[in-house]
């Protein structure tokens, strides 16, 4: 067997693997990762609308390009959640949920912004959501300053669905679309866009899943 056909055997093995084992993770019920609870209320192709629960977010506000802040705002979140918090004189291991959402704060941004570019914007709202066993009462509180804890009420919002990396070309796409979207069926846009991440920065590209969110009146 020639060194190309080998070279060409063990990628195939390594994606058959890979398939495997990230399938297992999210397929498997009893791996499951706690997403935020929300009603369906509409699903058309790659977009839906939601009505999401009252919930309990961590978050960091930071500055940096959209590599730069996520990095930074994860490591700040994890620090939170794995330990670096108290309640009652003692710190808890609090469980990872998904997905991790990022919304720009730069101010007057247009729904269709080129967000990414760092004349435009350059800081971030990064947050995770609590687990919904947890209220603000038994929530261990964090140790570092730049971390808060805020109770979000119901909230309605248009969702777009994708895969891949989220980067400045499949942001422009989707954005587009999602605004488009919002517009032909006379929606009131709150805000701008959010990026909600599900997965793990090692997980391939299409098995990736992303949204871009918009709450809506």
């Amino acid at each position: 067997m020639g060194m190309v056909a080998v070279n060409e055997f063990i990628f195939m093995r390594y994606l058959f693997f890979t398939s495997f084992f990230f399938i297992n993770i999210f397929f498997n019920p009893a791996m499951a990762t706690e997403e935020p609870e929300f009603k369906l209320i509409l699903e058309e192709g790659e977009f839906q609308i939601r009505e999401y629960e009252p919930k309990i977010i961590a978050q960091v506000e930071i500055d940096g390009d959209f590599d730069e802040a996520s990095s930074k705002g994860f490591k700040l979140l994890a620090d939170y959640i794995f330990g670096n918090n108290i309640l009652e004189g003692d710190s808890q291991k609090i469980s990872m949920t998904a997905p991790v959402e990022m919304s720009p704060l730069a101010e007057n941004l247009l729904m269709t912004s080129s967000i990414m570019d760092d004349d435009i914007n350059n800081k971030w709202s990064i947050n995770f959501v609590m687990p919904k066993e947890y209220t603000l009462d038994t929530l261990p509180m964090p140790n570092n300053s730049e971390v808060k804890i805020i109770k979000v009420p119901s909230e309605k919002y248009v969702v777009i669905l994708f895969s891949g990396l989220v980067r400045e070309s499949s942001y422009a796409e989707k954005s587009e679309l999602l605004s488009n979207y919002i517009k032909a069926n006379n929606f009131m846009a709150q805000g701008t866009i959010k990026i909600a991440r599900y997965n793990p920065p090692w997980t391939l590209p299409f098995f990736r899943r992303n949204e871009l969110m918009v709450k809506i009146d």
